[in-house]
């Protein structure tokens, strides 16, 4: 499969890269801000959905990158920045709109009762993968509700 690149302008289009980051997991020095520029940054491992239906095959993962811009304020809880070895899921990624205005709240809903809070300007998430992809026999299970 080639890459993916998807760009999010809408809570729509965020439901889908939400659910293509889905199981993506990262260490805690993957987690990146840059205040001047206004872009919040994770590099993650995504596990690869689109790919995922046959039974008996392995299952893959690919490198890759998602960039929320016009990001004004970044807040985390349950996340240690010294502990650099710290393995987070990326769960979903969600959006609260404030009021009548494209502003909210973005939340990256994470493993462990963690999560990463940002407030943004509006909607806009760039996913991109940017390296290959290599197998896992591992797909990861979510128990029912």
């Amino acid at each position: 499969m080639d890459s993916l690149k998807l760009l999010a302008l809408d809570t729509e289009d965020l439901s889908i890269v939400s659910a293509h980051l889905q199981d993506a997991v990262f260490k805690t020095d993957g987690l990146s801000f840059d205040a001047r520029h206004r872009i919040f940054s994770v590099v993650v491992n995504r596990f690869v959905w689109e790919n995922a239906g046959g039974r008996g095959k392995s299952f893959e993962r690919r490198r890759a990158v998602v960039a929320f811009k016009r990001v004004d304020a970044v807040r985390s809880i349950g996340i240690d920045r010294n502990n650099k070895d710290a393995v987070f899921s990326l769960l979903a990624v969600n959006f609260d709109q404030n009021g009548e205005g494209p502003d909210g709240t973005l939340e990256l809903v994470l493993s462990g009762d963690a999560s990463v809070v940002l407030d943004v300007e509006c909607v806009e998430v760039q996913l991109a993968d940017t390296g290959g992809a290599w197998e896992t026999n591992l797909k990861p299970r979510h128990p029912a509700a």
